[in-house]
């Protein structure tokens, strides 16, 4: 269990310095739409769409890999709660169709990107 934490929080440290990383880039959006959380979080499902893809079509994962890769780096680096932030401040700033928007991309995109993720093993 100890071993399992220690893997995880070292994924989580990966995860969580490249998501800072992304937000560093010039990948800032006009008007306040925030395409680094939305690329971060593509990205981030696209990676746990390869991890969930492999295990499932029988290419062997290493079950400390498989919580290093998905719990550790997927949940440092994906900002879901930073997108449910930003939802937020947008909508209470006026910027309603702007979060919709957002909120729309965010979720189709992503679940999306899983899908592509899971065809690239099969």
């Amino acid at each position: 269990m100890i071993i399992n934490c220690c893997i995880i929080g070292a994924g989580g440290a990966i995860g969580a310095v490249l998501r800072y990383l992304l937000s560093l880039s010039s990948i800032q959006g006009r008007g306040g739409f925030p395409f680094a959380t939305l690329l971060t979080n593509i990205l981030g499902a696209f990676l746990i769409g390869l991890i969930a893809g492999a295990a499932v079509h029988g290419h062997q994962i290493d079950d400390r890999l498989s919580l290093f890769l998905r719990v550790g780096v997927c949940g440092g680096f994906t900002t879901f709660s930073t997108f449910a932030l930003e939802s937020s401040n947008m909508m209470s700033s006026g910027k309603t169709l702007l979060a919709a928007v957002y909120m729309i991309c965010s979720i189709a995109l992503s679940v999306l990107a899983v899908f592509a993720g899971e065809m690239i093993t099969a």
